[in-house]
């Protein structure tokens, strides 16, 4: 009986973010100096076996109007070998690009990492967003060739990664899921809770990356209720223990439902509520105990995020994003604790 409401307390506390304060890292290496740069826009440029060898090297982080590409507006692509080292297996992985003006889409090996900003047609600037971007463990070659591609659109005056730290960094004291959810997910504005029955195919719901403010993905006015969908297929994981979906941190609140069973919820508000009487959560890390029999082993399974934002940005706004086991959620807030 005392485990069971040891686990409870624990499971309380770190849903309430009691310790959590603000996401903290450290540098493993230095990624600012030569790049590969080349005017222009072709999708195979994001790809790993990519041949770079012909385009011009540019210095980051700079405007490339400073660097013989004056005057120039519209897209550009930077590439980055990169070697990460084994012992970094261990690691949450975090690549940092500064500040990038105006428009930029992230990839690792190819595969999408991140983005900030709209492209045309529907551009919307975002030259003062910090770009930080989780790189997700199974797209890294360790001991390998690693490639880091940047797609980038400029408007106007200075265009590129052209200010701030350009970095890789490891998260530290991380929380890593054994089902890692961060990516593209489907995303609606507006408020329905009929929408937490929603599996996302309808041509109502657009796209968003997750983790990122929904301001810096082209939402930029948005104050108010949004609603994000992912979909996955449970594995064996799920079967061996309880487990707890993280969903990092998320600006204000938030309501969470897994085929349409709502499994928690910090601070939420209902319409009409006035902004004053929630509780402040922003900064607080959501991990969601998921009750027995929520879950469908070996079927489509899926999430649903109502969202409620009251000023400046809003969304599921940082990582981790995915499953953990019950085990390894709580193991992870104990050594918090103690070494606060």
């Amino acid at each position: 009986m005392f485990k069971k409401q040891l686990v409870i307390s624990l499971l309380s506390l770190c849903t309430l973010g009691l310790y959590s304060q603000g996401q903290d890292y450290k540098t493993l290496d230095h990624l600012s100096g030569k790049w590969k740069f080349s005017l222009g826009n072709k999708p195979d440029w994001k790809d790993r076996a990519f041949d770079d060898s012909e385009w011009d090297d540019i210095r980051v982080p700079s405007s490339w109007e400073m660097q013989g590409f004056n005057g120039y507006d519209g897209y550009a692509w930077y590439r980055k070998d990169i070697n990460i080292p084994e012992e970094y297996r261990k690691e949450s992985l975090v690549l940092e690009l500064g500040y990038i003006d105006d428009v930029d889409e992230v990839f690792f090996n190819g595969q999408r990492i991140g983005g900030s900003g709209k492209f045309p047609p529907y551009y919307t600037t975002a030259y003062n967003a910090h770009r930080l971007y989780a790189i997700p463990e199974q797209l890294i070659y360790f001991s390998g060739h690693n490639v880091i591609a940047v797609k980038v659109y400029d408007d106007q005056m200075e265009g590129g990664i052209n200010r701030g730290n350009v970095r890789l960094l490891a998260e530290k004291r991380p929380l890593k899921p054994f089902l890692n959810l961060q990516g593209e997910w489907n995303f609606r504005t507006g408020d329905n809770l009929e929408w937490r029955y929603d599996n996302g195919d309808g041509k109502e719901w657009g796209k968003i990356y997750v983790p990122g403010t929904w301001e810096n993905q082209g939402y930029k006015r948005l104050d108010g209720y949004a609603w994000y969908q992912k979909t996955f297929v449970a594995n064996d994981n799920f079967e061996n223990d309880r487990v707890v979906l993280l969903l990092g941190k998320i600006d204000d609140l938030d309501e969470v439902f897994i085929n349409g069973i709502k499994i928690g919820q910090t601070g939420f508000l209902e319409p009409g509520n006035r902004q004053g009487e929630y509780t402040k959560a922003y900064t607080q890390l959501r991990g969601y105990l998921v009750p027995e029999g929520v879950i469908e082993m070996g079927k489509k399974n899926s999430i649903q995020v109502r969202v409620s934002d009251f000023y400046l940005e809003g969304g599921i706004t940082e990582g981790p994003i995915g499953f953990i086991t019950q085990t390894d959620y709580i193991s992870y807030w104990r050594k918090k604790k103690e070494n606060r």
